[in-house]
């Protein structure tokens, strides 16, 4: 009883102690998600990496990033871009990419690989023009801003109605002062 209950305290402290081990043994699928010190994005026909692995200098340089395609095997087969930065991150990009899927490795100046990962860039749509046709008159401001010609016939019309309607309120509010007087 009292060395299982010894084994069950130290189980904890064995895996702790253990997993560091793990991780620098190579295990499958644990030392490929810490190998991984890179951040690729794309926008539009621009493929951007940037690290934070690569902190010291060598020759002036903080080491290179390779854009390979499909059929390249290795890094010097990709088109290489020097890194750029501060020892806090570094970053690379290329431009005028294709579209295609593509896999970016991240070699320090130290020799020591940052990380590798894979990324797709789509194609870049353009935005199509249309012509659209314009009034060939314009808009005419002043008459109900419409292009169409009235007739004085209509304007008469419309005159003698305002007319009648302000003498209808003209005499509605007379015969509210007045309530006597029709």
């Amino acid at each position: 009883m009292r060395i299982t209950q010894t084994l069950v305290r130290s189980g904890p402290a064995v895996a702790a102690a253990v997993l560091p081990l793990a991780l620098t043994a190579g295990l499958p699928g644990v030392a490929a998600a810490a190998a991984t010190g890179i951040n690729v994005t794309t926008s539009g026909a621009t493929v951007q990496v940037t690290t934070t692995a690569c902190v010291t200098r060598a020759n002036g340089s903080m080491g290179n990033a390779s854009l390979l395609s499909s059929g390249q095997t290795n890094f010097a087969q990709g088109r290489q871009v020097t890194l750029s930065g501060t020892s806090a991150s570094q970053s690379a990009a290329w431009s005028s990419v294709t579209s295609g899927t593509y896999t970016v490795i991240v070699v320090c100046a130290d020799g020591s690989t940052a990380g590798t990962q894979s990324v797709t860039v789509s194609p870049v749509s353009t935005p199509t023009i249309s012509a659209t046709a314009s009034p060939s008159r314009g808009v005419m401001g002043g008459t109900g801003s419409t292009t169409k010609d009235y007739s004085a016939v209509t304007y008469t019309a419309g005159g003698v109605l305002v007319a009648a309607g302000l003498g209808a309120t003209v005499w509605v509010l007379r015969r509210r002062a007045k309530p006597n007087r029709l």
